[in-house]
């Protein structure tokens, strides 16, 4: 039993790892084709990623929006998170959960939404309408990794450091913000990862303007498949192993993954 158990979850690995086998042998492609097994060795396509004008605009705008967003989604979701845990009520309740309503919508109702306000307001296809947008639409994220970090916090240090005289910006400078910067970090990351390879909200926001790696493959379908989209894929893998990797090694990932209120 314990064999085909394993052996299932072998069968399970190798299929999850296929197209990513497939992707990275397609990246190193010689040939200007799409071609699997590969034809010889390049690593030109990933050159050309950071060299051409047109792909290396793409990537600067994916990371410019990424970081605006992430920062935007901190900045939403840390006073949201702290209104939550200080009060406890009925109302931190509700405003938590319009704080996690966007990312449970649908992305295209979120997106045409979006573009529908954007439109209206006049700010249609400008580079930090998409920031905004993504901020607004992932901040459920980091909502709920700083919700975690707070939780986790003994209220007992709050009263400690009141009771030796410390103001409210005391504590939070001193005991909150040190306790909870790892889970708004993680937050962060989960935001940048996500808003860089996201879409259907950057296309129906910015459009052609304010082209992102994701639209810049869907419009280079258009003049056909070069081994450069799979590079791009490859990039995104590789982004989302350091920055996933970085949150397991050095934060708290079981109880952001809800180990902890699971054991209680």
């Amino acid at each position: 039993m314990l064999i085909l158990r394993y052996a299932f979850i072998l069968v399970v690995l190798l299929f999850l790892a296929a197209p990513l086998v497939v992707i990275f042998g397609v990246s190193v492609n010689e040939p200007k084709q799409l071609l699997f097994p590969p034809e010889g060795f390049s690593l030109r396509w990933y050159a050309e990623l950071f060299q051409a004008s047109d792909w290396l605009n793409a990537l600067r705008n994916s990371v410019v929006i990424a970081l605006g967003a992430s920062t935007i989604a901190v900045s939403i979701a840390l006073p949201l998170a702290l209104y939550v845990w200080k009060k406890q009520s009925k109302m931190a309740q509700a405003l938590f959960g319009l704080g996690v309503a966007p990312f449970l919508l649908p992305p295209v109702i979120s997106a045409l939404g979006f573009m529908i306000f954007w439109i209206t307001v006049g700010f249609y296809g400008q580079i930090y309408a998409t920031i905004i947008s993504h901020g607004v639409f992932l901040v459920t994220l980091p909502l709920v990794t700083i919700s975690l970090g707070l939780e986790a916090i003994d209220r007992q240090l709050i009263e400690a450091s009141r009771t030796m005289g410390a103001d409210d910006k005391t504590v939070f400078r001193t005991v909150i913000f040190p306790l909870a910067r790892p889970y708004m970090i993680s937050g962060f990351a989960f935001v940048f990862v996500l808003s860089l390879n996201e879409y259907i909200i950057a296309y129906m926001v910015a459009g052609f303007t304010a082209e992102t790696l994701p639209i810049k493959i869907f419009n280079s379908l258009r003049y056909g498949y070069t081994p450069v989209m799979a590079s791009v894929a490859v990039f995104f893998v590789l982004t989302a192993i350091v920055v996933f990797g970085s949150i397991a090694r050095f934060g708290d990932l079981p109880r952001l993954l809800g180990a902890e209120r699971a054991r209680r």
